[in-house]
């Protein structure tokens, strides 16, 4: 062989060492980027995302679109760098999207709770800002809590020392500043009629200067129409907000939209309470690049969403139910609404 063929790939081996190694070498990192979006008020594969079934639903058009995020693992080392340097995906140590004390089915799983949790939260919400029957029912009675023997499985709570309750979240704000030891009148609805039952509270074990009941609450819808959500292979909690809206759309006469394409994100309680997600930049780069003239964004993420923010999309700042009615109403009228 040519001597200088021969130096030429002495010269050139560790390069080709070097590119072989590159696609076969993993990464402990993982890829973050823009996930697919879907409008809660269309279909999917044929089916309504959200369905109400039992009741006359209003004529709904426009987006209220759901954002999500892509997450790509198994990544080699040019994979990872030309992610990176696509400008539009993130890389994170594969631990903060993986735990290594979990695999990845159990990671699944508890994002699919996550997300039924949502569906569930969207559809109180909605009904609770609807004025639409709730019931909240003792689902558990601590076997050992100062409520055993007073309350029972499927009593209908009615108000908590002397303060009216609806939602889960006002038994605890109910009882959060009594302290133990302290009576507290519960009015209940049991067999159809109302009744009080005084129970002493506890020390909670997280906090012996709070008291607590020893109940575990739940809300359970009391209407004559049912609701779905039509979602495969998504996960994670950060859909209520959006499901709720549609939910809302859906049984409200006009549009929240205005008709036209709004998106967003943001979890949600039954008490509409709006709370912060992860990825928010990688949310907007995919409402953007649907087509979102504005976004829904909870305001614990507004300083990230301004810093990634894409040009001509307008982000609405919500903390809570209320607030992001209010704020597409005043949107769709031209008005000023909560910005980040």
């Amino acid at each position: 062989m040519n001597r200088r063929i021969v130096t030429l790939l002495a010269a050139l081996a560790p390069i080709v060492v070097l590119g072989i190694l590159g696609t076969v070498i993993k990464v402990p990192f993982v890829a973050l980027g823009p996930g697919p979006t879907f409008n809660t008020l269309g279909e999917v594969g044929g089916e309504q995302v959200v369905a109400i079934e039992g009741t006359d639903v209003d004529d709904t058009t426009g987006h209220l679109n759901m954002t999500t995020v892509a997450v790509r693992d198994d990544l080699n080392v040019f994979e990872a760098f030309g992610l990176w340097a696509s400008g539009r995906q993130g890389i994170v140590p594969r631990e903060e999207v993986y735990p290594p004390d979990k695999s990845k089915d159990e990671v699944k799983q508890e994002n699919d709770a996550d997300f039924q949790q949502s569906e569930d939260s969207a559809e109180l919400a909605a009904l609770h800002f609807l004025g639409k029957p709730v019931d909240l029912r003792i689902a558990k009675v601590g076997e050992d809590g100062p409520s055993q023997g007073l309350l029972r499985e499927g009593d209908v709570l009615v108000s908590v020392d002397g303060k009216p309750v609806s939602t889960v979240g006002g038994v605890q704000e109910a009882v959060a500043d009594v302290p133990p030891n302290t009576e507290v009148p519960i009015v209940i609805r049991r067999d159809g009629a109302e009744t009080t039952v005084r129970v002493v509270l506890g020390a909670r074990p997280d906090d012996e200067a709070k008291g607590y009941l020893g109940i575990t609450p739940e809300e359970v819808p009391d209407v004559p129409f049912t609701i779905d959500f039509n979602l495969a292979d998504v996960g994670g909690p950060s859909a209520g907000l959006m499901f709720t809206l549609a939910v809302i759309d859906k049984l409200t006469p006009g549009e929240l939209n205005g008709g036209k394409f709004v998106a967003g994100t943001g979890t949600i309680d039954s008490d509409g309470d709006v709370g912060p997600i992860g990825g928010i930049k990688y949310k907007l780069i995919a409402a953007s690049e649907a087509g979102a003239e504005t976004f829904l964004v909870p305001a614990k993420n507004c300083d990230e969403a301004r810093q990634g923010a894409p040009d001509g999309l307008r982000l609405v700042k919500v903390e809570n139910l209320d607030g992001a009615v209010d704020a597409l109403e005043a949107v769709n009228a031209g008005a000023d609404a909560p910005h980040c």
